[in-house]
């Protein structure tokens, strides 16, 4: 299975490579088909290539060509170079109901090309038609399989939610709700301050290094498990009992890129930059929000986040003053007090957008994205 990651990985580099230098105006960059000739010569040139599995190989290809085709749409950013021992993976398609098979109440077992029979853990695979292994860097193997579930009905309640995420909370909710995602527990803050510790003091290319390097993995991707249990529960929840679910409008891939700048221009308070991102990273804040969509399908709206957290969800007033700390929110014209961001997850829930003149007025589902400026409401 290595060996297929590896070569569907040189597949991959190959055809960003073709890509790379490709500009509006200039001759186009081969397409699917182009690609698929060279790979059967290249194969005929390569033993080692030719040895794997042309499946995965095209496979490769393909899913290139639809990275391609959706940045053109705009939906996706352009597809990046893979790396050996980050995106380590493989996808088969065209998969027959024989290949997948249940042995008992929790495992199951799946036919991968050349490799044969390997069991996993069951969790859901009816119907699917293609799945995807992959390896992350804690050297754990994955088998994802491609099923669509069916969204999550509306409760018919007729109840609106807002949710406001943030760094100290992860998600407050308007019902008063404080919802935070767990973290490192004191134990593994030690453990992972002595492996990078101990890592620094490994050669580099050493097996050393790699066992420790593995050993950090492991301890991150708990970490990560908490956080994607968390986010399912906590959209499961949410898409259960509320009819409209209401969030921000951010812009989070802006929002945690790296201050650091260019050496002619270096950024200022770099440091403190990194652990801002590293705190919306570690709250799921885009995952979140991308499980509501696919379970409360058509039943999320994202509103403008401008003057949310200064706004009074009682009087709407605006101030800076009003927030008076991350979690202390007192209204200086009508003496509202309430948590920050309790607040700013009903200004959310409202729908309410400040405009050049400094009225409140209601978006609905759509978000206007013109520039306005911030004026005291009445």
């Amino acid at each position: 299975m290595l060996e297929h990651c590896a070569q569907a990985r040189f597949v991959w580099n190959l055809a960003c490579e073709q890509h790379a230098h490709w500009r509006p105006g200039r001759a186009a960059a081969p397409g699917y088909n182009e690609q698929a000739r060279q790979l059967t010569e290249a194969r005929a040139e390569f033993a080692w290539l030719r040895a794997g599995s042309v499946t995965v190989q095209q496979q490769a290809l393909r899913d290139f060509a639809q990275a391609m085709s959706s940045f053109f749409r705009g939906i996706h950013r352009r597809p990046s170079w893979r790396k050996a021992g980050r995106d380590e993976g493989f996808r088969q398609v065209g998969v027959k109901s024989e290949h997948v098979q249940r042995l008992n109440r929790r495992y199951g077992r799946v036919w991968v090309l050349k490799v044969g029979w390997v069991r996993f853990r069951w969790s859901r695979a009816e119907g699917v038609k293609s799945y995807r292994v992959t390896c992350d860097r804690a050297g754990r193997w994955h088998v994802a399989f491609a099923a669509i579930p069916d969204p999550i009905p509306a409760p018919g309640n007729g109840q609106t939610v807002g949710l406001d995420r943030g760094i100290a909370v992860s998600a407050a909710l308007s019902t008063g709700e404080l919802l935070v995602v767990a973290g490192f527990s004191q134990g593994e803050r030690r453990r992972l301050r002595r492996l990078q510790r101990r890592l620094a003091r490994c050669a580099r290319g050493s097996n050393r290094r790699a066992r420790v390097k593995a050993a950090i993995a492991r301890v991150k991707a708990r970490v990560t498990e908490r956080r994607k249990d968390w986010v399912e529960k906590i959209s499961t929840d949410l898409a259960r009992r509320f009819d409209l679910i209401r969030v921000e409008d951010l812009d989070i891939r802006g929002m945690t890129r790296s201050a650091k700048g260019t050496v002619e221009r270096p950024g200022r308070n770099v440091g403190q930059k990194a652990g801002l991102n590293r705190g919306i990273l570690a709250n799921g804040w885009g995952l979140l929000v991308a499980r509501l969509q696919h379970k409360a399908a058509g039943r999320v709206r994202k509103v403008r986040a401008a003057y949310t957290s200064q706004q009074c969800s009682a009087c709407g007033h605006i101030a800076p003053e009003n927030r008076q700390s991350q979690a202390v929110f007192r209204c200086v014209a009508c003496g509202f007090a309430c948590h920050a961001d309790v607040n700013a997850a009903r200004n959310i829930a409202a729908g309410r957008a400040v405009t050049a003149r400094g009225a409140l007025q209601p978006l609905g589902g759509a978000v206007n994205r013109e520039p306005h400026l911030a004026t005291s409401a009445p």
